[in-house]
């Protein structure tokens, strides 16, 4: 097998392993851990953390460490939240979830450079093109990775469906689930929501093993790039300096169609954290159990795999306005849905509706504003990008900020105000490309976007 084939193979499935168990496991935090707020008070943290991780540490570990132990020492981070679960209490999850929040962008960043100079590396050695082999490398990897939500939660869901206390849940529980909830804690409204810790420590136990699995597979398998100093000096790898970034990514702000674009980014972070963090609690864990939270997340993960590779695709034929459009409207639909329906175990295929029409929203999201911020800022992409890992993450932040201070049909409310508001700075914006090359309408302008885009992933 070619060597740097065989590296691609060797991150693909560390990174599997990995968010195997971050993925399943983030998705139960305000289930498994609602006293308080503390979940979702953890996952607010963490994405507070990443901001700022993203802005100052991944060139200055690339370029000390290399990717190879970047990526190792980033996953380490991930291991020290499985375990701060264990023992979860303000004192232990909190600083995990910094210590996470701050491994996350290195990760992802030494994870996009190494790909990026290993596809360089062998299209110079084959005689081809490094952008198709990069993009190839890349696709091979996001094939792997993207099946990581299926397998952390099927497993999350199958050990806590060993459950032996369920018990019937009463009409007069059932009540305190969907939008206008009673503020009270869940797991004990239900009775029937909260696993015992044998199987929440069997749960971690397979999540931890996993993320260790995760590290040895990248310190013994995969080689270092010998070449990262040397990429460096040629300007492929040239880590900018703290001030440089975080002054470029601010400076990008005078740009008025970023400024504009600022709600819309937010807004991918809201609705992604809404599903997690009050859909998960609110309506399958207060309605159905915990045991089917993991069910649920595997049908918005399947769900917007395939619609990103499927939107991908047509955007070329449709231009991104139409699909920012059906975004918009299954959101907004799913929005009104959420507030008039009382969720009842009765019901359960609708269970899996919501999720899987998010999941198709949450698709054209990723996909349509990534493109977005690669057309609009060709020049500085860089800053760009950095925006949108801000505003997103910033988005996430509040949203599990707030999380157990609101009512969920206030935060439903937020969320299609948001929704309205972003779409209406968004057409503002096609306004005004519009307007700036009349001859070209930006609707039919190939969408050729990076790899390096995905960095926003955690």
């Amino acid at each position: 097998m070619e060597r740097n084939f065989k590296n691609v193979l060797v991150i693909s499935f560390g990174f599997l392993l990995l968010f195997t168990a971050y993925g399943g496991l983030q998705s139960l935090q305000s289930s498994l851990h609602s006293e308080e707020g503390l979940g979702v008070a953890s996952l607010s943290v963490l994405y507070a953390a990443l901001i700022l991780s993203s802005m100052f540490l991944p060139p200055i570990l690339i370029k000390k460490l290399g990717c190879k132990w970047t990526i190792a020492g980033s996953m380490c981070c991930y291991i020290a939240f499985s375990l701060g679960n264990f023992h979860a209490s303000w004192y232990t999850l909190i600083p995990t979830s910094v210590i996470l929040g701050l491994g996350g962008a290195p990760l992802w960043s030494a994870k996009c450079t190494y790909l990026t100079i290993a596809g360089n590396s062998y299209a110079e050695k084959a005689g081809k093109k490094g952008k198709d082999i990069i993009n190839q490398y890349f696709g091979i990897f996001f094939l792997i990775f993207q099946s990581s939500g299926i397998w952390g939660n099927l497993i999350s869901s199958l050990i806590f469906s060993q459950t032996s206390n369920k018990v019937e849940i009463s009409e007069e529980n059932l009540a305190c689930c969907g939008a206008y909830d009673c503020m009270t804690d869940t797991t004990n409204t239900t009775g029937s929501a909260k696993p015992s810790n044998s199987l929440i420590y069997t749960l971690l136990g397979i999540y931890t093993a996993s993320g260790v699995l995760a590290v040895l597979l990248i310190v013994m398998f995969l080689n270092q790039i010998k070449s990262d100093q040397a990429e460096t000096e040629k300007g492929i790898l040239k880590p900018p300096s703290f001030w440089s970034t975080f002054l470029a990514t601010f400076q990008h702000l005078k740009d008025k169609r970023q400024c504009l674009l600022i709600p819309l980014t937010m807004y991918s972070g809201f609705e992604q954290g809404f599903l997690s963090g009050d859909y998960t609690k609110t309506y399958v864990t207060c309605a159905l159990g915990i045991h089917y939270v993991g069910y649920v997340m595997i049908c918005f993960s399947a769900v917007t795999s395939l619609c990103s590779l499927l939107f991908g695709k047509i955007s070329q034929l449709t231009g991104r306005k139409l699909l920012f459009a059906l975004a918009a409207v299954t959101n907004t639909t799913c929005i009104i849905a959420l507030l008039l329906w009382k969720p009842h175990p009765k019901q359960l295929a609708v269970f899996f509706v919501f999720p899987a029409l998010w999941g198709l929203s949450d698709a054209i999201w990723q996909t349509q504003i990534n493109g977005l911020y690669g057309i609009l800022f060709e020049k500085h992409k860089e800053a760009a990008f950095a925006n949108y890992r801000l505003w997103e993450s910033f988005g996430f932040v509040v949203a599990f900020g707030y999380s157990t201070k609101l009512q969920v049909y206030i935060k439903l409310y937020i969320l299609l105000s948001l929704l309205v508001l972003s779409m209406v700075m968004y057409g503002a914006v096609e306004y005004l490309e519009a307007k700036s090359s009349p001859g070209a309408p930006t609707a039919t302008k190939k969408e050729n976007v990076g790899p390096l885009t995905q960095e926003t992933c955690i």
